[in-house]
């Protein structure tokens, strides 16, 4: 990924939490030579011995995993908020522009099974029933249930190699211009754009 100096997000405890708010992202890869992707939440997970990885499952009927031997090289990206900002906000002529915040992951992909896959599923549950009002587990599915299911599954995990992660936030601006960016885009009615507005005050 291009990222300018200024743009740079080296924060590693910063980035594996936007990783988990942000965890419904895009497996890259490529099929006969064409890139291939495929979106689906993809969990960073802590191994015992202290290791990275990153846990997924896609349909069967995904033709993506076929062109997958254990090994691949992948990337996974995940984006977070952005919103158009116009120059017409600056003090002085200049072209519009785009803030938002992404991260590359890159690593090796695994093929999982069995138990292994349970309990990435089980996992990836729990995180997002935790605030349902009747909570759904992987546990209390039957057992002919979750055959049928898996059987219709493909999980994996990613064996990080690399991550890298970009914030543009009008770095580059002087104080005058970045607060006339935060305020336009505190005005607007659009979510992602109070994000990134609250996002470029925190990082100044």
């Amino acid at each position: 990924m291009y990222i300018p100096k200024d743009n740079l997000y080296n924060d590693q405890k910063d980035i594996r939490a936007f990783m988990a708010q942000n965890s419904f992202g895009i497996l890259v890869s490529s099929i006969d030579g064409k890139p291939w992707g495929t979106h689906i939440p993809l969990e960073l997970y802590t191994r015992l011995d202290g290791t990275e990885v990153l846990e997924g499952h896609i349909a069967r009927a995904n033709p993506q995993w076929k062109d997958l031997p254990d090994g691949a090289e992948v990337m996974v990206i995940f984006n977070g908020p952005h919103s158009y900002i116009s120059s017409s906000w600056y003090d002085h002529e200049n072209v519009p522009t785009w803030n938002y915040v992404a991260v590359h992951v890159y690593g090796k992909y695994k093929q999982v099974e069995s138990d292994d896959l349970v309990a990435a599923l089980s996992r990836l549950t729990d995180k997002f029933e935790a605030n349902s009002e009747k909570p759904v587990s992987v546990k209390d599915f039957s057992e002919p249930f979750m055959k049928s299911h898996l059987r219709a599954l493909v999980g994996f995990e990613i064996q990080i190699t690399d991550i890298q992660a970009k914030q543009k936030l009008s770095q580059n601006r002087d104080d005058k211009n970045h607060a006339a960016i935060v305020e336009q885009l505190e005005s607007s009615e659009n979510n992602q754009s109070k994000e990134i507005a609250q996002l470029m005050v925190n990082s100044r």
